[in-house]
């Protein structure tokens, strides 16, 4: 199982795989509910390079995010469902609302985004030219959704999803 750690904490070690010449990628993510997409994302941004780091929005993040009654789970628990993810190698729970400030203090050869987003849609983007890293594009397409699982366990049991 992956390790998570502070943001840097998260710095050091990926600088330290850097040194050793490992190509580390940062995927980033609320990660609530965890699902197949989700961990088709991780298996598909871990092929991209040597170490995967995964960026993990706090609670107040998702909630500004997502919305009211989100997330469904607190980030220590999501945190340490996506570090049982074989292929992840350390996760790092973050309190902004997007990924900058840890793709500047950890430097990633690569960020790696969901299949919802293209190259030119990355919030990201300039943060990761500006560390001389790349943007890619990883997983299957996006037929997988929190929102999607939650409206139908709602529906399944009988209640009108919000």
């Amino acid at each position: 199982m992956a390790a998570v750690v502070g943001v840097d904490e998260a710095g050091r070690l990926a600088a330290g795989w850097r040194a050793q010449g490992k190509r580390v990628v940062l995927a980033n993510g609320c990660f609530d509910l965890l699902h197949v997409g989700h961990v088709r994302y991780l298996q598909a941004a871990r092929a991209l390079g040597d170490a995967l780091v995964v960026g993990l929005n706090s609670d107040a993040s998702v909630r500004r995010l997502k919305g009211a009654g989100r997330p469904v789970m607190p980030a220590a628990e999501r945190a340490e469902l996506v570090a049982a993810v074989s292929g992840v190698d350390l996760v790092v729970v973050f309190e902004e609302d997007s990924a900058d400030v840890l793709i500047a203090r950890l430097r990633p050869d690569v960020h790696a985004k969901g299949t919802d987003y293209t190259p030119q849609s990355v919030p990201e983007r300039a943060t990761v030219a500006a560390v001389g890293a790349t943007v890619a594009i990883a997983g299957d397409p996006k037929r997988h959704s929190t929102k999607d699982l939650i409206a139908t366990i709602l529906t399944r049991f009988g209640q009108t999803p919000r």
